[in-house]
């Protein structure tokens, strides 16, 4: 699915937040490895279930130096209205103009429905790709076994 190399470097990328607020990735680079949750559309079923999950647990993210973004194609009103409805507080990335282009860069755009697929990358602290998994639309992804994906990098 994905034409990025396990062991080579993540496209760079700066996208705004839900806040309006220019986030870069390179800018964690030698602090902070990434944990980068793509997902398909703010306020579906699955993906509010996945967001509110990585709300509930970013402390163990926060553990190993993590930062955690999630990148859509939804505009940023979107993302600061479902921020807002269910507490989400870590940094929701607007990919929406160009229209997924961060999304294509990571080869996860679905040009059929217009979206970024549900797909997470890791990035070691030097932005380094270390692991990434891909999921259908309708399944969720298993935040325990991102968090064991981190810990192995420790």
């Amino acid at each position: 699915m994905s034409g990025l190399t396990i062991g080579g470097p993540a496209p760079d990328f700066t996208l705004r937040d839900q806040f309006g607020q220019d986030v870069t990735l390179s800018s964690f680079r030698g602090s902070k490895a990434v944990v980068i949750f793509f997902f398909p559309f703010a306020f579906s079923g699955v993906c509010t279930g996945e967001m509110s999950g990585i709300r509930d647990r970013l402390d163990e993210f926060i553990t190993f130096d993590t930062e955690a973004v999630a990148v859509s194609c939804d505009p940023i009103y979107s993302l600061r209205s479902f921020a807002d409805a269910d507490g989400l507080n870590f940094s929701l990335l607007s990919d929406f103009w160009p229209h997924g282009s961060v999304a294509k860069a990571y080869d996860v755009f679905d040009e059929r429905v217009g979206c970024a697929q549900r797909s997470s990358y890791i990035l070691d602290k030097e932005g380094i790709v270390r692991w990434s998994v891909h999921n259908a639309m309708p399944d969720g992804r298993d935040l325990g076994e991102h968090l064991t994906q981190l810990q192995a990098l420790s």
